[in-house]
């Protein structure tokens, strides 16, 4: 019998983390003889030893809403809005400290990867596991078993322990056992991007299926066309509250402008950097610029410069700019790491890392930046859309661009072969 009612339900929800403040890298040997040193000299004094302090952070906070059944809908914003904790909390993952959020139907979850797996059972024994874990029966669950197996493409490894698994591999298992186990509900995270190009296609069109079956799917992503193609409607979280709840297009353009202020607002003070990250140094600012031209618009065809200014200089540092279209799409990963014998390092430089590109191959339209600055072996700092630019017609390797972004998103040099 199906469900009556609401799939989920919300009533002032939220959620608050306790965290630790100043966390750096690993302390010197001489640093951490120096503290035990005080702590103890401390204690023979009588003095207390104060504490590190401590800082709260609401993750979510007072979001009330509805999802009806055999809804999709996409869960939208930054890095640190909020919308992993929300699917931990739908997933019973994680409990909330105030307010409820009610669930009717199996739920399916996909928010990392290998969720829900035991790294020592085989691919074979985890089908299973996870079935029982969704309440399904043992016939149930072989009645699907060889669809799940073709689906996922892993039969050579089905009865390998799950820990011996490539991160695709594990992806593409958990993905097919949370989409074809008949979930009522499935819940699905970014997990997606780690598969490939091939795989990430056929799980969209699952879920696609999943979504005209009537079933409900809740749905994170940074690739907006996506959402925009399986979602009908979007929920905008921002520092953990709604603020926009809309049709997807709606809902996708809010977000965008929010991008937008985001990048024109002084970086130092952004909130929504990488969790990852360890802030030895940070992204002061980010630029694109043409010779002789405005900051922020180039042309089509002529060279660019993308400089990220930093705080702090730091040894060996290095760099991934990921440009993005208005969409969300990913159109090249520009990495210092995947390093060229044109590359070079340059003390007068500071605390600035530059790319240069000899030509703009990108076809006219607004682009977005997100970067990551990485040292000491660590992520020291990312931004999602550290900077917007626009890039105006022109001539690429010849040829007159197209005017509009309508024909593609990048330039290909080519030479035509016609008859007379």
């Amino acid at each position: 019998m199906s469900p009556t009612g609401p799939a989920i339900a919300a009533s002032e929800l939220s959620k608050q983390y306790t965290l630790g403040v100043g966390r750096r890298g690993y302390d010197t040997l001489r640093e951490t003889i120096a503290r035990v040193g005080r702590r103890s000299v401390d204690r023979l004094s009588g003095q207390r030893t104060s504490r590190e302090p401590r800082e709260t952070l609401w993750a979510l906070r007072e979001l009330t809403f509805t999802i009806e059944q055999g809804e999709a809908v996409g869960l939208i914003g930054h890095n640190g809005a909020g919308k992993t904790t929300l699917l931990k909390i739908l997933s019973r993952i994680t409990e909330p400290t105030s307010g409820w959020a009610d669930v009717t139907g199996r739920v399916g979850s996909l928010l990392e990867v290998g969720t829900g797996f035991h790294p020592e059972l085989t691919g074979r024994e985890n089908v299973f596991l996870n079935g029982a874990i969704l309440g399904m029966r043992r016939e149930e669950i072989r009645r699907r078993f060889d669809e799940i197996v073709a689906f996922a493409e892993i039969e050579r490894f089905l009865d390998t322990p799950v820990k011996r698994y490539s991160s695709g591999m594990s992806v593409r298992l958990a993905f097919a056992v949370a989409a074809h186990l008949e979930p009522e509900i499935l819940l699905v995270d970014e997990v997606l991007a780690v598969g490939d190009a091939a795989f990430q296609r056929k799980s969209l069109g699952k879920m696609n299926e999943v979504a005209r079956e009537g079933r409900t799917v809740v749905f994170v992503s940074h690739n907006l066309a996506i959402i925009q193609a399986l979602c009908r409607r979007g929920i905008v979280l921002e520092h953990g509250r709604v603020v926009a709840d809309a049709p997807a297009r709606e809902a996708i353009d809010r977000y965008l402008r929010t991008l937008e202020q985001a990048a024109a607002a002084d970086l130092l003070q952004r909130t929504d950097r990488d969790p990852r990250s360890w802030h030895d140094t940070r992204i002061r600012a980010v630029d694109v610029t043409a010779p002789g031209g405005h900051s922020g618009v180039v042309i089509g065809g002529r060279p660019a410069t993308i400089a990220v200014d930093l705080t702090e200089e730091l040894p060996g540092m290095d760099c991934r700019l990921a440009i993005v279209d208005s969409l969300g799409q990913l159109v090249t990963t520009l990495d210092s790491e995947l390093s060229s014998p044109a590359d070079r390092r340059e003390r007068e430089l500071g605390p600035r890392i530059e790319c240069e590109l000899p030509a703009v191959a990108f076809v006219p339209g607004r682009y977005r930046i997100d970067v990551v600055v990485r040292a000491k072996q660590q992520i020291q700092d990312g931004l999602q859309a550290a900077a917007f630019f626009d890039v105006e017609p022109g001539v690429f390797d010849g040829r007159p661009m197209a005017a509009s972004s309508g024909d593609g998103i990048v330039a290909a040099p080519h030479v035509w072969r016609l008859p007379e």
